[in-house]
């Protein structure tokens, strides 16, 4: 039976989604749980597949991932997450055909940024955002990884303010190494006033202009979701996911209690 998970994890601990050797990777603890279980021998020989690979520090809500196995009664999320770090998680499973892949099957990507602030003009980066709306060369854009092609597709950029939070939401078919972060750079930096949308404009065009900009930090930017365009019938483990929302809430509880001691450390009172 092949089978597919939706996968959760807080990336800040791990270099990346993908397994590389002698480091920390959601992949190398996934794939460690599932020999461990027996649900797997390796990778290769249950034709995993993965929706795709996010950056050391990045987080996702619903990374997809498939394999064979004959073991799919224990190919389910309490499981599987009996053998995984608390930073990891799975959350749903689904009975998959043969021939489904993970990443060539998904016909888009939904990501997250949040950033801090109000120092941004908000309606400058959502006027700034139609310009990438569609197909362009996003050269400009991404740090080169042997990519045949720069070219990609964006459906859907939405940005808003919440609270003292900026989000940006971006939907595309696929993107480059480094590209969301580096679109959420432009757009910041329009939204400062100081970058207007004929740079941007330039910026879509590498035939003729070439500029490098830094990424945005790695720890504001989610995997949201994977969309497919056939029906997969999820099943969602609510234990897991209860769970999982327990264990999160000590982070949040942990991370205020944090913010709150550094602020008082740089006060100097």
């Amino acid at each position: 039976m092949r089978v597919a998970l939706k996968l959760a994890y807080i990336g800040t601990e791990f270099h990346g989604s993908q397994i590389q050797p002698n480091i920390e990777t959601v992949e190398g603890e996934l794939f460690k749980a599932l020999r461990n279980l027996g649900i797997i021998e390796s990778p290769k020989s249950a034709n995993y597949t993965c929706a795709g690979r996010t950056d050391a520090g990045v987080h996702a809500l619903e990374q997809v991932v498939a394999f064979d196995t004959d073991k799919p009664n224990l190919a389910i999320p309490r499981i599987i997450n009996s053998e995984l770090p608390p930073a990891i998680w799975t959350w749903a499973h689904a009975e998959v055909p043969r021939s489904f892949d993970a990443r060539r099957d998904a016909v888009s990507r939904h990501y997250r940024y949040v950033m801090t602030g109000k120092e941004y003009d908000i309606s400058r980066i959502r006027e700034a955002s139609k310009l990438l709306l569609g197909t362009h060369d996003f050269e400009n854009f991404s740090r080169t990884n042997g990519e045949k092609s720069t070219v990609r597709t964006i459906e859907r950029i939405n940005a808003r303010v919440d609270g003292d939070l900026t989000k940006i939401d971006v939907v595309g078919n696929s993107f480059l190494w480094n590209m969301v972060r580096k679109i959420v750079t432009a757009l910041s930096m329009i939204g400062k006033g100081v970058r207007d949308n004929d740079w941007l404009l330039q910026m879509l065009n590498p035939d003729i202009y070439e500029e490098g900009i830094e990424p945005a930090p790695a720890y504001g930017l989610t995997l949201l979701k994977v969309n497919y365009d056939e029906k997969i019938e999820w099943i969602e483990d609510n234990y897991s996911i209860r769970r999982a929302g327990d264990q999160n809430q000590k982070h949040i509880l942990r991370h205020r209690v944090m913010a709150e001691v550094l602020e008082e450390l740089i006060s100097h009172k």
